[in-house]
């Protein structure tokens, strides 16, 4: 469903905007460091959080990403992934590490602390794309 500008974009290092779904029905947003793994989406926590506990209820989510420069039409281009995420627990730190060198540099060391939680992986399947950008050509 991601074609190769798009996956290109998402491992580019943009930052994500993950959106979920609270139990009174509005939405929350949140920051996320993602990743590609196979045709999904991937991100990481250390410890359980109000958007895992959105998401385990509701697995329907959006996320987008938006670029630095301005692009063609004096617009940002952007990306925007709807899908259904899946939450499983273990192998967070794994994920994180290989993300904090995109993220924060070849050198960083992350997560910051001796023998971190196992946390949690989520995965989204992607169902739609759109946008600004050539991932909606």
């Amino acid at each position: 469903m991601l074609n190769d500008a798009a996956r290109r974009f998402v491992t580019s290092g943009v930052y994500g905007h993950l959106v979920t779904i609270d139990p009174d029905g509005g939405p929350q947003v949140t920051l996320a460091w993602f990743d590609l793994e196979g045709d999904e989406l991937v991100f990481a926590t250390l410890a359980n959080q109000r958007k895992l506990d959105n998401l385990r209820r509701e697995p329907r989510t959006a996320v987008s990403f938006e670029a630095d420069d301005v692009g063609g039409h004096g617009l940002r281009p952007y990306l925007v992934v709807r899908g259904v995420a899946r939450v499983t627990e273990g192998g967070a730190p794994a994920l994180l590490q290989r993300l904090a060198h995109r993220y924060l540099g070849p050198e960083v060391d992350f997560p910051p602390m001796p023998d971190p939680p196992e946390g949690y992986v989520t995965r989204i399947a992607v169902e739609s794309v759109s946008g600004v950008g050539p991932w909606t050509e």
